[in-house]
């Protein structure tokens, strides 16, 4: 059975920059993000409904989908947003749960931004956050996706609080700007969570059931 940590955190919190390094020093990581974008991609079925459900303005002149214009609309619609993520949710969970079973390591590292929002943090055994101040993130998002201070601020107000995602947290990296406490922080937790799916493997089958992944 793998050891399953979510990491989560805000638009611009630095999930990426973490998930990198883990990645880096061996550990299997399934990023939600590129998840959602194969199934848009290449699931004709989703693709499809999408097309339906949003018409020519999200579209490129092929007819593919453009994630960019897509991504605008539903940031700027909270019903589409809502129906978007509804959408692609059940497909996301069945190939993450695909991907984890195949796993021989004692842990991966499952990324889901939305954890907190869809109400998935039991879905994990561990939950990792990713914070740093709202103020950073909303310079690292209009630099990183050249947008407005306004459009910045009103994708962090559509997201879970710092709050909220704190008060459900296992572990907490903070990251402002210093790269090389990351690098420290994350061999840390590697050899903490190497350490937990130890233990949680020794545990009998009805404790192992209160944390499987389905």
């Amino acid at each position: 059975m793998t050891y399953i940590v979510a990491l989560t955190g805000g638009i611009g919190s630095g999930k990426t920059a973490v998930s990198d390094r883990f990645k880096k020093i061996g550990i299997n990581i399934i990023d939600t993000d590129i998840l959602a974008r194969k199934i848009i991609e290449k699931n004709a079925n989703i693709s499809n409904v999408i097309k339906k459900k949003f018409g020519k303005k999200i579209l490129n002149t092929d007819d593919s989908i453009n994630r960019i214009l897509l991504r605008k609309h539903i940031f700027n619609n909270k019903n589409s947003r809502f129906w978007l993520e509804n959408t692609l949710q059940p497909e996301i969970l069945k190939e993450s749960k695909k991907i984890i079973k195949s796993i021989k390591s004692r842990w991966c590292l499952w990324v889901v931004p939305l954890l907190i929002e869809k109400k998935l943090e039991k879905k994990a055994n561990r939950i990792l956050l990713i914070d740093t101040p709202v103020k950073i993130q909303i310079q690292r998002i209009i630099k990183r996706d050249k947008i407005t201070y306004d459009e910045a601020e009103k994708i962090i107000s559509n997201q879970a609080s710092r709050k909220q995602r704190i008060a459900l947290s296992d572990d907490i990296i903070v990251n402002k700007k210093n790269l090389q406490k990351l690098d420290l922080y994350v061999n840390y937790l590697n050899n903490f969570y190497i350490h937990l799916s130890k233990k949680i493997n020794k545990k009998n089958d009805k404790e192992n059931n209160l944390t499987k992944f389905y």
